[in-house]
């Protein structure tokens, strides 16, 4: 029989009641404590339908910490609003998992107290980000970790989990892509280490493993998922072959028992300027990743369903059309036309473009 989109699914802890995933995507109302409010435990909670809930990516720490905005998950009060909004989910049913980052290079030095960002290697990010101001900033040449420097940011992701749970979230993804600290350890473009940490494939992986098995000790495996980006150019991110780096960094995460891998790979023809054209990962990743895996990247309910019919994953996440639709998984059950969303409104601000997008009557279908 045919796997649907509105089928339950066993992932790791939880029985969840469908394969419609929220994506996690920075939305930007968390103010400049990182610290979610009522109406961030109000956005996420119109969109309790959705089989999980993923959140937008929540810093670890203080110098990972440099999308303005953006929530962090470090201190007690952020702690205390997330423990909102985990509250809000489950009053309407829900499940929600944190995506936790460190964004190492990527970050402006302004928005981490005047210090140098981190990466594995002097290599900085490509393009530039937003300074305070408005005014687009390149990325200067990043301070490479020491190894108890990689201690600390392992130990801060463990945390970080812990905190999360303690908070009522229901688990953690960890953002092991676009370009943040984990991918740039993995990647041969950014990491040109000459020790434990880099060369090699194995050794390349070893940081995102370790923090992985701390995270694990924390809370457990059936908390734990992971988020890859294989073929993405976020920030210049890039290797000379993934598809060999990421099969094997996915047969260790086999050997963990984790709840979920989660991949994003837009499709080649999907215009989105992420993708590096490569050709695509995420089939070799099925065939190495003994566990249940997520799909995201420029899908609909059509190509969604299309992604279980062919067994190419066991769930998808939907990121954009969520933004405008928080009754998502109700519209595509009941083929109701989805609102477009408003670009202006995606990152900062407040109500408008966030909570005031309205569910639609199913009997207006």
């Amino acid at each position: 029989m045919t796997v649907t989109l509105f089928d339950p699914i066993q992932l790791g802890d939880y029985h969840l009641k469908n394969r419609i995933f929220m994506a996690p995507m920075t939305r930007a109302r968390t103010g400049p404590e990182g610290i979610p409010n009522e109406l961030v435990a109000t956005y996420y909670a119109q969109r309790a339908s959705a089989g999980l809930i993923i959140t937008e990516a929540t810093a670890v720490h203080p110098r990972g910490h440099g999308w303005p905005g953006a929530p962090g998950i470090y201190t007690d009060q952020q702690q205390e609003g997330w423990a909102k909004v985990s509250k809000a989910v489950h009053a309407k049913g829900g499940r929600i998992f944190m995506q936790i980052w460190h964004m190492g290079r990527a970050v402006l030095r302004e928005s981490i107290q005047g210090q140098q960002a981190l990466a594995p290697s002097a290599i900085p990010a490509e393009g530039m980000l937003p300074n305070s101001e408005g005014v687009p900033t390149a990325f200067e040449i990043p301070e490479v970790m020491s190894i108890s420097q990689i201690k600390e940011a392992v130990s801060a992701f463990a945390d970080a989990a812990r905190r999360a749970v303690d908070a009522g979230l229901d688990g953690v993804e960890i953002h092991a892509a676009n370009n943040f600290l984990i991918d740039a350890f993995l990647r041969d473009g950014t990491n040109q280490r000459d020790d434990e940490y880099g060369g090699s494939i194995e050794n390349r992986c070893k940081f995102l493993l370790e923090v992985v098995d701390a995270i694990i000790a924390k809370i457990g495996a059936g908390k734990v998922g992971i988020r890859f980006s294989p073929t993405n150019a976020m920030f210049g991110i890039k290797d000379t072959n993934p598809e060999a780096l990421f099969t094997h960094a996915a047969r260790q995460l086999t050997k963990r028992n984790l709840a979920y891998l989660h991949v994003l790979e837009p499709a080649l023809d999907s215009g989105n300027s992420m993708v590096a054209g490569l050709p695509p990962v995420a089939p070799a990743l099925r065939e190495s990743y003994d566990g249940l895996m997520i799909l995201n990247g420029s899908l609909n309910q059509e190509t969604g369903q299309d992604v279980l019919s062919s067994n190419a994953a066991d769930a998808v996440a939907f990121g954009t059309p969520y933004i405008s639709n928080p009754d998502l998984v109700e519209r595509y059950k009941n083929l109701i036309a989805l609102t477009e969303p408003n670009p202006e409104t995606f990152y900062g601000g407040g109500a408008e473009g966030y909570t005031d997008y309205a569910a639609k009557e199913v009997e207006n279908a």
